[in-house]
C-alpha cells in the first residue's frame, strides 16, 4: 500500500520506494505530530526518528504538508466495508471502524493538524481531498451497489445525480463521525452507531424528490 504514490503525489525519478523506508516514514511523522504539534515538526525530525536520510524524504514529498496528509491518509486506508448482509449492518460496522481509528492519538493529532491547516493553504486543502476523501469515497459506492443487489436500495439512471448522491452520503457520515468524536469528544459507542445508521438507512431508502 505505502509502495506505491498516493493520489495526487508526484513520482519522482530515482532508486525504486521502499515499502519498509515509506511506513517507517509516515509512522514517524505521526509520533512526531503528536509529541512536538504542527508548528515544531520538521521533516529533519521525522527523518531522524525513522532512520533515513532527509534527502530521502525529499525525493517522496516536496514538504511537511504533503508528508503529513499522507501520514494520515494510510490511517483510513484501514477502513473497509465489512460485507454483514444488510445495509445497516453494513454503515453500522464502518461506522464503529472509523470511530475506532479517530480515538488514536495520532489520528486525532494528525487529522485535527492538517484540517486546521488546511484552512489557510489551498493546495493542502485540495491534497486531503485527494489523498483521504476521493479515496474514502469508495467505501459509499461499494456498500450503496450491495445495497442496490440485495433490493434495499434503487438503482439511479442519472450519473451526475448518482455522484452527487454518494458525496453526500459520504459527508454525511464522515462528518457526523467526525464532529462526534473530535469535536464534540462523545463516544462513538455501537448505540450511538445503531442510532445514527437508523437515521441514514431510512433517509436513504426514502425516495428522492424529483
Amino acid at each position: 500500500m505505502c509502495s506505491e504514490p498516493s493520489p495526487g503525489r508526484t513520482a519522482r525519478p530515482g532508486r525504486p520506494r521502499s515499502a519498509e523506508a515509506d511506513a517507517a516514514i509516515l509512522l514517524a511523522t505521526r509520533q512526531a505530530l503528536v509529541e512536538l504539534g504542527w508548528s515544531k515538526l520538521t521533516m529533519g525530525d521525522v527523518a531522524t526518528r525513522a532512520g533515513v536520510a532527509k534527502t530521502t524524504l525529499y525525493r517522496r514529498w516536496a514538504g511537511k504538508n504533503e508528508l503529513v496528509v499522507d501520514a494520515v491518509a494510510v490511517l483510513f486506508d484501514e477502513l473497509e466495508l465489512p460485507d454483514l448482509g444488510s445495509l445497516a449492518a453494513d454503515v453500522e460496522g464502518v461506522v464503529l471502524q472509523f470511530a475506532s481509528i479517530l480515538e488514536r492519538p495520532e489520528t486525532k493529532t494528525a487529522l485535527m493538524a492538517v484540517v486546521a491547516e488546511s484552512t489557510r493553504d489551498d493546495a493542502l486543502r485540495g491534497r486531503i481531498r485527494s489523498a483521504i476523501v476521493d479515496r474514502q469515497k469508495r467505501l459509499v459506492l461499494i456498500g450503496r451497489e450491495r445495497a442496490q443487489v440485495r433490493g434495499e436500495l434503487p438503482y439511479e439512471d442519472d450519473a451526475a445525480a448518482s455522484a452527487r448522491h454518494a458525496d453526500l452520503i459520504f459527508d454525511v457520515v464522515a462528518g457526523a463521525v467526525v464532529h462526534r468524536a473530535l469535536v464534540s469528544a462523545e463516544p462513538v459507542d455501537r448505540e450511538w452507531a445503531r442510532e445514527f445508521t437508523l437515521l441514514i438507512c431510512t433517509g436513504l431508502q426514502t425516495p428522492t424528490p424529483l
